[in-house]
């Protein structure tokens, strides 16, 4: 009895103890396996730190004016009489663009001159008669004084005439007119405006900070959305010499050569002004870096395939030029950053680099259509 009761405590043993086994093997293999799953390698793009020579400058936005630009309209009323332009012409100084009916004007003209004529050989006659004594003094002050005021009444009526008539103030490119013949044309009604092109202005701001290196003459670059791909040159004409008291910011105003007048007034410009010298700076893609409340940092891979890691550095950041940041502390040229993956690393964390598909790296990106 007591060998079968030993026998079967022995079984129970071996059954549990196989058991206790077989738990202690399976949690080591899973041990195992979390172990080698839960830091694998991270498949991350990379880039040189490199050295690329930097120069200071300004960037600003701006309107595009003309050198001289108005919409053309008559100080008086009246029948449109004649238009003596097309639309879009070019015309020069003087050219006879638009007249109102005059008649009753020419016809009050006519009778003042008469008067004035009139006046004038009255005081001939009596200057004459003077002569011999025949009339006073006051008779010659009396004819001059008509005659100057016949000369001042028919001077007024001719300036009548001429404000219905329109002409062309400055050489330039007209628009489209607004008037039709025969229309009546209340004063001050605009009829078509006139440009002149070439050169064309830019008119800009800039923070009062800039003013110490800024001067007449000084080389500009402009960029329009109609154009950008191309750069527009020009120079620096002129300097509010007054700072807006509310953004403590000051007028300039470039001139830029138009001669194919592809620049018209009221384009959008972005303006680039280049100051200082070219200096050489520690630079890395955009995408390198990683923002946080704490600061700037990079990932820095370190040692060699395929045993990669990554170093997390806080770095102090300068200007951004496209997809190019400058790094004025923190990185040293020949070192490689991460530039994509950053969201799955940490301190230590093994990575393998793909570098087939890579962000742009272009200091001056301009946008292409499709």
């Amino acid at each position: 009895m007591w060998k079968r009761m030993f026998l079967m405590l022995l079984a129970v043993g071996l059954v549990f103890g196989g058991l206790y086994g077989f738990q202690v093997f399976k949690t080591g293999i899973i041990a195992k396996v979390m172990a080698a799953m839960s830091n694998p390698a991270q498949t991350v793009s990379t880039a040189k730190v490199e050295i690329r020579p930097w120069t200071d400058r300004f960037i600003a936005v701006g309107s595009l004016k003309a050198k001289d630009g108005s919409d053309l309209a008559l100080e008086s009323s009246g029948i449109v009489d004649a238009i003596a332009f097309d639309s879009g012409e070019r015309v020069a100084t003087g050219k006879l663009l638009l007249k109102l009916k005059s008649d009753d004007d020419a016809a009050k003209l006519d009778a003042l001159e008469a008067t004035l004529k009139l006046a004038q050989i009255n005081y001939d006659r009596d200057v004459e008669q003077f002569k011999i004594k025949a009339v006073s003094q006051a008779a010659i002050d009396s004819d001059a004084a008509n005659v100057k005021n016949a000369k001042a009444q028919a001077d007024a009526q001719r300036a009548t005439i001429a404000k219905k008539t329109l002409t062309a103030p400055f050489s330039g490119r007209l628009g489209i007119r607004t008037v039709d013949q025969g229309q009546f044309l209340p004063a001050g009604t605009a009829i078509v405006t006139l440009q002149a092109l070439d050169p064309i202005h830019v008119d800009f701001f800039l923070p009062q900070q800039a003013l110490a290196q800024l001067k007449v003459g000084q080389k500009i670059a402009a960029v329009v959305d109609t154009w950008p791909k191309e750069t527009f040159a020009g120079e620096i004409t002129a300097i509010n010499p007054k700072v807006d008291t509310a953004t403590r910011n000051v007028q300039v105003r470039a001139t830029l050569p138009n001669t194919d007048e592809r620049l018209l007034p009221g384009m959008f410009a972005r303006v680039e002004i280049v100051v200082g010298e070219p200096k050489d700076l520690v630079t890395v893609p955009v995408t390198a870096i990683t923002s946080n409340p704490y600061g700037d940092t990079v990932y820095v891979v370190e040692g060699k395939a395929p045993d990669l890691t990554v170093r997390q550095v806080f770095v102090k950041t300068g200007e951004t030029r496209g997809d190019i940041v400058a790094i004025l502390d923190g990185l040293a040229a020949g070192q490689t950053v991460v530039t994509a993956g950053q969201l799955k690393l940490h301190k230590g964390s093994p990575v393998k680099v793909d570098n087939s598909i890579l962000p742009t790296t272009d200091p001056a990106p301009k946008p292409v259509e499709k």
